[in-house]
């Protein structure tokens, strides 16, 4: 029977139906976490990662597969600091050299799980620690000594030494861990990772090491979740026990540890074989076994530390949907940073369109050329009503080309629209270089002026417009009487007129400019009306500047896009939109996981 294949009991602590929905609830939380995103370099975002690797490990290793395999046997793991003596109490409890300078083929630096053979269907699959693989450890004839001299950070051990012992009593098994201070990060990282996959933690320490700061830290997790914990105070020397005793249980009363078993082994010399006397864990091992012989202390003892977990990964799901929704609150920060910065952008370039800003210079020159002389246009300042009749001369003449008046318009409203969206660009990068995601969004690239290629696309845009204004003219002067007299005049006169018409409002204009500006005004409006009539003039004057509104804001829009492109591509999905990964925004998804975080604490109260 293979690992995958063991029983699941139909009653255990709670009922088949209840573990079921437990199962169906812890695997839709590692769902959730599986397709948790934390891109952005947020304070506090490392913290939150190492949060949802953490509880995917603890979902992985130790709480489903429990869950899932309620009467599997206990693991006990045996932890503690570099030299306390870990692997010598394991061969001890056996009764024979099996874990570091044991017998064990092939002996490396891998985690060794001692169980009895009947047990080891348990084991055998990737039920527990799915992340390593398993090796098939014998017993040999002879202890095995260690390779010296080898220096260096190894390599991470991603492999599990199973040993099948008839001297490990049937219902629990026991893990020889690396040090929980080893030297190596990796062995330091597995420690805990073993520790976390425990039922019952054996943690051995020394009587001169018992009050250091790194053991510590690892009992006071366990005691946050409610872990089984016995300490084992190894190498106490007969005169000091009692005085270490006390001290220690002390300690461990303080930290709400007071109720763990602690186990003395005194000061001993090994064997040649460096093993302790078999009097010396005496104690440990029949605890151990009367344990293994307990059913309903062995249910007790799993019930206990999967309560303590759940309630634990509770408050990690907690603590992970709110970084979530930091993640989304600073990704819609920044969003509104360059949305704000290109609307703003639109909103002059449009100002500028129809404050009279446009009719200055180059504009107002090739219009007066077009239209007539300066001179012209001083006598309008005097004597405004004149132009009546300089229109009947106007139309009864040649029109002068149109064409430079089109160009002087593209010219001028080119560089605004140039301008304005440069503008856009330098404040979206400096104020998302003000920001810890932003800035690391954009690194060290420069993304303060518009992008290459810019300057043509807003040209192209303001002819399509231009065309886009002639076509209205056509379209509006399709009656028969109305197109001889545009036709007399031409078309791209007429489309320049309507131009000077859609830039005409004069509120930014002052002096003789606003009477230039108006007289220009007045001249193409008039000329205008007198083919198509008043209300097809306002008509047309409007459609143009919505036409021209909804191409700028396009063009704006396109620039924008580059920097919430960025954004989403750090995301992990498409801007504006769910990620493809989680069907769902980062704001639904912090509120699942929160419903989760409460859904996890409910089960373990119910525990």
């Amino acid at each position: 029977m293979s690992a995958q294949d063991a029983p699941v009991p139909s009653e255990g602590n709670s009922s088949a139906a209840g573990s079921l929905e437990a199962v169906k609830l812890l695997e839709a939380v590692r769902s959730s976490l599986g397709r948790t995103l934390l891109p952005l370099d947020l304070p506090g975002s490392e913290d939150a990662r190492m949060l949802v690797r953490d509880s995917l490990a603890q979902l992985d290793d130790y709480v489903l597969p429990r869950y899932r395999s309620l009467d599997a046997p206990l693991l006990a793991v045996v932890g503690g600091s570099t030299g306390a003596g870990k692997s010598t109490l394991v061969n001890a409890l056996v009764g024979h050299p099996v874990t570091r300078a044991g017998a064990i083929r092939p002996t490396t630096r891998q985690p060794i799980l001692l169980h009895h053979p009947r047990d080891a269907s348990w084991f055998q699959g990737q039920r527990i620690l799915p992340g390593l693989s398993r090796i098939q450890g014998t017993l040999a004839e002879r202890p095995f000594k260690p390779e010296a001299g080898k220096q260096g950070e190894p390599d991470a051990v991603t492999s599990l030494v199973l040993l099948g012992d008839p001297a490990i009593p049937e219902g629990i098994a026991l893990l020889d861990a690396p040090d929980v201070d080893s030297i190596s990060d990796e062995n330091r990282k597995l420690a805990g990772q073993l520790l976390a996959a425990a039922d019952l933690w054996l943690f051995v320490t020394t009587a001169n090491r018992y009050a250091d700061a790194v053991p510590w830290r690892l009992l006071l997790d366990a005691a946050s979740r409610d872990i089984s914990v016995a300490v084992v105070l190894d190498r106490v020397p007969p005169p000091a026990e009692q005085e270490v005793r006390a001290d220690l249980r002390d300690m461990l009363r303080k930290e709400g540890l007071g109720e763990s078993r602690l186990f003395v082994i005194h000061e001993f010399a090994l064997t040649a074989d460096g093993m302790l006397p078999a009097k010396a864990t005496v104690e440990i091992g029949d605890w151990l076994r009367e344990i293994a012989a307990d059913s309903a202390a062995r249910a007790d003892i799993a019930r206990r530390t999967l309560r303590g977990a759940v309630k634990a990964l509770s408050g990690k799901v907690r603590g992970i949907a709110r970084a979530v929704q930091d993640q989304d609150d600073a990704a819609e920060a920044l969003t509104g940073h360059a949305t704000e910065a290109y609307d703003h952008a639109a909103d002059r370039i449009l100002d500028a369109t129809k404050d009279g800003a446009l009719l200055r210079g180059e504009v107002l020159s090739r219009w007066q050329d077009f239209v007539g002389t300066g001179e012209f246009f001083r006598a309008l300042e005097q004597n405004v009503g004149r132009v009546r009749d300089r229109i009947g001369a106007f139309f009864r003449g040649e029109p002068a080309p149109a064409v430079k008046v089109e160009t002087a318009i593209e010219s001028g409203l080119q560089a605004v629209i140039l301008a304005e969206a440069a503008n856009a660009a330098e404040e979206t990068d400096r104020r998302w270089r003000a920001d810890p995601a932003g800035r690391q969004l954009l690194g060290g690239s420069d993304w303060s002026a518009t992008r290459p290629g810019f300057d043509d696309r807003v040209a192209a845009e303001i002819r399509d417009w231009q065309e886009a204004l002639m076509e209205l003219i056509r379209t509006e002067g399709q009656d028969k009487r109305t197109q001889a007299r545009w036709l007399s005049f031409g078309i791209n006169g007429l489309g320049a007129a309507l131009m000077i018409v859609v830039f005409s409002m004069t509120a930014g204009l002052t002096g003789l400019e606003l009477g230039v500006a108006g007289g220009t005004a007045v001249v193409g409006q008039k000329l205008l009306e007198a083919i198509f009539g008043e209300d097809a003039v306002r008509r047309l004057a409007k459609t143009a500047r919505d036409d021209l509104s909804v191409r700028c804001r396009k063009l704006l829009r396109e620039e924008k896009q580059r920097f919430l492109d960025r954004l989403a591509e750090a995301r992990g999905g498409p801007p504006d939109a769910a990620p493809e990964s989680t069907g769902m925004t980062q704001a639904q998804q912090s509120i699942l996981l929160e419903e989760h975080a409460a859904a996890l604490g409910a089960l373990a109260a119910a525990a």
